[in-house]
């Protein structure tokens, strides 16, 4: 058995939203405020909602003048002496909801009858539904009718308070501006929500799903007269732990124990989860067995030794209370004892501690033990330990390891183990985020019941902002949040959720390449607003100065820079697409000549054609020389119907007027790629830049003259063997770098990626035809 999928709806940002599952781990990646944190904190708030209860917030702000319609409708109902129809069909669309989509074999049927839609299910899909709801419709509209009649009451308490001042004083003054609790149905709602609102689970008939349609889901709807079902549908199905973004590390706990609470989940210290642990599955106190015998001996002989010595102690001062009178012969007389607990031992702030390595000093014959407190240590081995730690805790908690079992031995081992995890990298560096995400899985399976069996799975869901946690997982585990902007679906930003696994075939060679490729560059092309694809090394180097000096609202904005070739970028189509990721492509021309594959200056009306692989298969789709010379800054670029934020742009070398050091007029060069064009609009720069290698081919060339097409020829046959790393290291090192010029095809394409930036980041999109109000 496995949630095959879940859908959520009206909760914050997810207006309605589909994520698939893999069947052990998935990933939540996206950009910031994209809706990761609010699917983590949707399945808290209705899986667990004992420890995570809901806020009005949830409730998406869309809904709120829809709820607040109801309120005032109810209020002008009561002004009237008008009879309300109490009915949750107002409310069905507004409501927050959770669907949990089951992957269920025949043999695993009776883990879930009390869920099963029809007579005639034989496995499969299965559907329940976790809806936030008034818990008595007729309550609500009691108290909050109450609550508005008391504030109304007030008020005109305060409005004829104000008239007898202005009475009494005979001088005329605006009345003071008064708010009072409930203005609104929703404001009621901000302080009365958990009395008012329940959890109510329902069945969802598999024959009624629907796919979504333009990235948002299309939960099946239920009438309002629906039979909710009884108690508690998913318990004995499913077990959940969760570890939250925050865990305030270097923060003492509350010493209070919860003993409801999973195992190692109470506090942040790791002392804190070996006690609670401790207490769940090793206490010998606890329903002992033969193994626990010396330890209560152990203890029990403790506490006689103590109980003595506090006598001889005490001995004394009781003598000296005897001396005034008491006890007398029928009074109790006083004695003090002890009751050690084993779990004593561990219920202080340095019951974990760290040995630290000490070298011994000359003659030193033995070496002292040095130890630090667990909160002098680090905060990224805190975070680690403790994260470790909680999975082993949820599992074995899980499993009823040790006395969980003896205590309760009629309890049922739920056949799936659901896990949230946001955030691990917190304080964590890149290795052991990656160390942490490739074994995380494995703790939870490191039991001799689970292993490889599928009567009990186990599903963790991650959400992350690192990329180094990212690239170590497959594609099919990425789950990517998109930020939707206001007028694209609905009044308000929302997001959508996009299943990576759907971007490459099976044993696809692009998926490969594209795995290592981001593996290898460690990008964080998953959590960026927008990308740029650049050539190669120099390109590499000198853009992103370019971005930082002449391009102010760019530089704020996130943006990944990739190095990849043209004869490679094109191999990113499927992931960009599919991410529906802003992108800027900047590549070289790469000209050939006519009828060849050999590589060639650029010369108009000569036949010549790109050897770009992505120029000629991706945008803008031609391979004549000529043609990309008179492709449009339109025709360059690639804006798919339908998705106002999704674009791609090729930016490549362009005709440009150029006046050589020495010369009177002005002639057209035709750069071929990024060095040449860089130095053709910079004459003067390089015709005085100190340096070697290709920085000093390119002197002498700009030196020698002889024409445009002379100094290009020259600038082409020293790129061949010119390094180019170099080549960019000797510009950057360069007094006079901010003087540069951008090339015209970089600055055209940068300017319209921040162009383009700018009104994505502003999240509101004209109205339109059939947006959700």
């Amino acid at each position: 058995m496995l949630i095959k999928f879940i859908e959520i709806a009206n909760f914050r940002k997810l207006l309605s939203v589909r994520i698939d599952l893999a069947e052990k781990q998935t990933l939540f990646v996206g950009a910031n405020n994209s809706g990761k944190s609010s699917a983590m904190l949707a399945l808290r708030r209705f899986l667990v909602p004992r420890r995570c209860p809901f806020e009005i917030y949830d409730v998406t702000l869309c809904h709120w003048p829809a709820i607040d319609r109801i309120g005032r409708s109810w209020i002008d109902a009561k002004r009237t002496d008008e009879v309300v129809e109490l009915t949750l069909e107002t409310w069905l669309s507004l409501l927050p909801t959770l669907d949990l989509w089951f992957d269920v074999d025949p043999g695993e049927m009776h883990h879930v009858r009390d869920l099963i839609p029809t007579l005639d299910w034989e496995g499969g899909l299965l559907g329940v539904r976790l809806r936030y709801e008034p818990s008595n419709l007729g309550d609500l509209y009691k108290d909050f009718l109450a609550a508005v009649a008391d504030a109304e009451a007030l008020r005109a308490a305060a409005t004829q308070a104000h008239a007898e001042k202005i009475a009494a004083e005979g001088q005329e003054r605006p009345e003071p501006k008064l708010t009072l609790w409930p203005s609104t149905l929703v404001d009621y709602l901000s302080r009365r929500l958990a009395k008012s609102f329940t959890i109510r689970a329902f069945t969802l008939d598999p024959a009624q799903l629907q796919a979504p349609l333009n990235g948002q889901a299309r939960p099946q709807s239920l009438p309002a007269a629906s039979l909710s079902l009884e108690g508690e549908p998913l318990k004995g199905l499913v077990r959940i732990h969760d570890i939250p973004a925050q865990r305030g590390f270097g923060e003492e706990a509350p010493s209070d124990e919860d003993e409801e609470a999973p195992a190692g989940s109470s506090g942040s210290r790791l002392s804190d989860q070996l006690r609670s642990y401790y207490s769940k599955h090793l206490d010998p106190t606890k329903v002992p067995d033969v193994k626990d015998l010396g330890a209560l001996q152990a203890i029990e002989a403790a506490q006689d030794a103590f109980d003595q010595k506090l006598t001889e102690s005490f001995e004394a001062a009781f003598s000296e209370v005897e001396g005034m009178g008491y006890p007398g012969v029928t009074d109790p007389k006083p004695k003090v004892s002890t009751r050690l607990k084993a779990i004593d031992g561990l219920n202080h702030s340095s019951a974990v501690t760290f040995v630290v390595d000490v070298t011994p000093a000359e003659g030193e014959a033995v070496v002292p033990v040095l130890r630090l407190p667990e909160n002098n240590n680090g905060l990224g081995y805190q975070n680690l330990i403790s994260m470790i730690f909680r999975l082993m805790s949820f599992r074995d908690s899980w499993m009823r390891v040790g006395k969980a079992a003896i205590t309760n031995p009629a309890a049922v081992i739920e056949p799936l183990h659901l896990v949230l995890v946001e955030e691990p990298e917190a304080h964590l560096h890149a290795q052991v985020q990656q160390v942490f995400i490739n074994k995380a899985y494995e703790v939870l399976r490191a039991h001799p019941d689970l292993r490889d069996t599928k009567l009990r799975r186990s599903q963790l869901v991650v959400s992350t902002h690192s990329s180094h946690v990212a690239h170590e997982v497959s594609f099919e585990c990425l789950r990517y949040f998109r930020r939707l902007p206001a007028g694209m679906v609905s009044r308000i930003p929302v997001s959508t959720v996009i299943n990576l696994s759907e971007v490459f075939g099976a044993g696809n060679e692009t998926a490969r390449f594209v795995t290592r490729y981001l593996r290898a560059q460690h990008a964080d092309l998953f959590f960026a607003d927008a990308a740029i694809l650049v050539e190669g090394p120099a390109e590499r180097m000198i853009v992103p100065n370019f971005i930082r000096h002449k391009f102010e609202a760019l530089s704020k904005s996130y943006i990944t820079l990739l190095e990849i070739g043209g004869s490679h970028a094109h191999r990113l189509r499927p992931l960009i697409e599919h991410l529906g990721l802003l992108t800027l492509i900047i590549t070289d021309l790469d000209s050939q000549a006519s009828g060849t594959t050999t590589s060639a200056p650029p010369r108009p009306g000569e036949g010549q054609s790109t050897n770009n692989t992505t120029l000629r298969q991706w945008v803008p789709a031609r391979t004549s020389v000529d043609a990309l010379w008179e492709a449009t800054p339109a025709e360059r670029t690639l804006e798919p119907a339908g998705d106002p934020l999704f674009a791609v742009r090729a930016a490549y070398q362009l005709p440009v007027d150029v006046t050589l050091p020495g010369a009177a007029t002005s002639e057209t060069a035709y750069p071929y790629t990024f060095e040449d064009a860089l130095a053709f609009e910079n004459l003067s720069f390089f015709a005085a830049l100190p340096g070697t290698g290709l920085v000093a081919k390119f002197r002498d060339a700009i030196a020698a003259g002889g024409g445009a097409t002379t100094v290009g020829a020259a600038m082409f046959t020293a790129l061949k063997t010119g390094k180019k790393a170099e080549f960019a290291l000797d510009v950057l090192d360069a007094e006079m770098f901010e003087t540069l010029s951008v090339p015209r095809y970089i600055n055209e394409g940068l300017t319209w990626l921040q162009e383009r930036l700018k009104k994505k980041q502003i999240e509101i999109l004209p109205a339109k035809e059939g947006v959700a109000a």
